[in-house]
C-alpha cells in the first residue's frame, strides 16, 4: 500500500468513530433546540423527556410496581410476624403502664394472670385483623396516590446533565464499543475503496 492509500484507511476510520462519538453525544446534546439552516436541532433526551417520563411512568406503575402488589406484600403473614415483636412491645406498655396511668381504679383489679391473658387476647385479635387492616390501608394509598402521576413527574424535572452523567456510569463501556465499531467499519470501508482502487486501475 501506498501513503496515500494508507492515509485513505485512517481516515476512513477516523470518520467512522467520529461519526458514531457524534451519534452518541447528540442523545444528550444541544440540551436546549437550536435552528440551524431551517432545521430544528436537539439532543433526543432531552427532546422527548416529557414523553420518556409518560412512558416510564406507565410502564413502571402498571409492570415493575403496582398497588397491587404493594398490597399482597404488606399482607404476607411473613411480613405480618415480623411487625408483632413490635405490637407487642406496645401492648405490654400499654398493659403494665399506661393502664394504671389512665386507669388507676381499673388496674387496681388486674392481676399479673389477668394482664397476661388480656395481652394474649389482643395479640391473637391484632394478629387476625392485621392483613385485612395492611389491605385496606393499601387501598386507600392506591385512591390517593397516583404512582404514574408521580413518576411521570419525577423525571420530567431530571435533570439532563445528571442523565447523561449515570448512563454514562452504566454504559462508558457500551459507548466506547459503539464509538470503535464505527472505527473499524470506517477501517473496512477505507480498505474496500483502496481495493476498488486498484483493483479498477
Amino acid at each position: 500500500m501506498t501513503y496515500g492509500q494508507i492515509l485513505l484507511v485512517l481516515i476512513s476510520g477516523f470518520i467512522g468513530w467520529v461519526t458514531n462519538w457524534i451519534a452518541i453525544k447528540m442523545l444528550f446534546h444541544p440540551r436546549e433546540p437550536i435552528n440551524l439552516f431551517g432545521l430544528t436541532i436537539q439532543g433526543i433526551f432531552p427532546k422527548n423527556q416529557s414523553q420518556f417520563a409518560q412512558k416510564l411512568g406507565k410502564l413502571v406503575s402498571g409492570e415493575f410496581l403496582s398497588f397491587s402488589d404493594i398490597e399482597k406484600k404488606i399482607s404476607e403473614p411473613g411480613n405480618i410476624q415480623k411487625m408483632m415483636p413490635l405490637i407487642e412491645q406496645h401492648v405490654d406498655t400499654f398493659l403494665n403502664k399506661r393502664l394504671s396511668e389512665q386507669l388507676p381504679m381499673i388496674s387496681m383489679f388486674l392481676g399479673d394472670k389477668t394482664i397476661a391473658k388480656l395481652k394474649a387476647t389482643f395479640m391473637q385479635e391484632i394478629e387476625t385483623i392485621l392483613p385485612a387492616v395492611m389491605r385496606s390501608y393499601a387501598g386507600e394509598l392506591r385512591t390517593d396516590l397516583d404512582l404514574e402521576e408521580i413518576i411521570t413527574e419525577k423525571v420530567s424535572r431530571f435533570s439532563s446533565d445528571r442523565l447523561e452523567e449515570l448512563l454514562y456510569q452504566i454504559m462508558a463501556k457500551e459507548f466506547r464499543f459503539v464509538e470503535w465499531v464505527g472505527a473499524f467499519i470506517g477501517l473496512l470501508i477505507g480498505l474496500l475503496q483502496v481495493a476498488l482502487g486498484s483493483w479498477l486501475n
